[in-house]
């Protein structure tokens, strides 16, 4: 397959990493920033100021602050804004769709209130304008750090049609970005963002010097989380021990690279969430995931303690210490139900 005409949007860490991924795939990209100077910074000096600065960007990287600007005949559009922004963006850019485009997210979240994840957000934005077998997602273990200098990276492609997935995987892969294909959209979704909740666990757990033990248990046990929520929506229980559960659940919460492991980190320290918010220049997705997961496992009844947990200690101010003791004490229980 010839090389694709591709935006993203979203001048990000990795917007910035995945725009130069595409570049190194064959493609013509092009990045829309919400900041006219750092669109001007890459055109100009072939670097983005605010996120891996100390990349230098290919010259055939195009940005625009101007949304209409950088959608002229593009086969593809990826989405690298904050799961928060998505649906914001999705309906100023619809606009500028003719509905033959393939969209892409790579925005881990699940959104407030309505419990969709980031896909679904994207099928009821375009509807009218995209079929949704034209959408589908991105995710896996990949730090925007380690994308943007070409390190070895495997994430997975998924989409509601087999024909949309094998246009991700084969715009997106190099010899140093492998990506697979899975077709259980919301499964592999539901993975990539949960796994931040359970990251700024592991942060608290770290921050708070509660152990090794203690972590290995949290990472464990958030995985079972994924697959309860998992079971619960029709997904499959197998893609949680791929890329987008396991292999996702290991990096986040162990990386000095995780924004949510450095969010837990710094509450278990004794910092307050506002302050950690406040002093941060970039998004920690699990923030807003945790309230979003945690009020709908509430409303379905799926039992997910860690996440509880996680919310107590982030929105109700209880000390990291009394929430590990909580889960600690809770009744015994079979650790795998036949």
């Amino acid at each position: 397959m010839s090389g694709l005409n591709v935006t993203v949007i979203g001048a990000g860490s990795f917007g910035t990493a995945l725009a130069m991924v595409l570049d190194q795939a064959g493609n013509e990209v092009q990045i829309w920033a919400r900041e006219a100077e750092i669109a001007d910074r890459i055109n100009e000096e072939h670097v983005n100021p605010s996120y891996l600065n100390d990349i230098e960007l290919p010259k055939t990287i195009k940005a625009y602050n101007n949304l209409e600007q950088c959608m002229q005949s593009q086969d593809m559009v990826v989405f690298a804004t904050p799961s928060h922004a998505l649906r914001e963006v999705g309906n100023k850019l619809k606009p500028c769709l003719d509905g033959h485009e393939i969209l892409v997210t790579v925005a881990k979240g699940i959104e407030n209130d309505t419990f969709k994840t980031m896909s679904q957000v994207l099928v009821e934005v375009m509807d009218g304008t995209t079929l949704e077998d034209n959408i589908g997602v991105l995710y896996g273990p990949s730090h925007a750090e380690e994308v943007g200098k070409l390190k070895p990276t495997t994430v997975v492609a998924a989409a509601y049609s087999t024909r949309t997935a094998r246009i991700i995987q084969e715009a997106f892969l190099t010899p140093m970005f492998r990506v697979y294909i899975n077709n259980d959209v919301i499964g592999v979704e539901i993975g990539g963002s949960v796994k931040n909740i359970m990251a700024i666990a592991a942060g608290i757990v770290d921050g708070a010097e509660l152990g090794d033990n203690a972590k290995a248990a949290l990472i464990t046990r958030g995985l079972h989380e994924m697959k309860r929520m998992g079971a619960k929506m029709g997904t499959h229980s197998d893609t949680f021990s791929g890329l987008t559960g396991m292999g996702d659940l290991i990096v986040t919460c162990t990386s000095a690279h995780s924004r949510n492991r450095s969010v837990g980190f710094r509450i278990g320290k004794g910092e307050k969430l506002d302050d950690i918010i406040d002093s941060m220049n970039m998004v920690a997705e699990g923030v807003k995931t945790t309230k979003s997961v945690r009020d709908w496992s509430e409303k379905h009844n799926v039992e997910m303690p860690i996440t509880n947990a996680v919310y107590s200690v982030l929105f109700e101010n209880m000390d990291p210490k009394d929430a590990l003791y909580k889960l600690m004490t809770r009744d015994p229980k079979d650790e795998i139900v036949m």
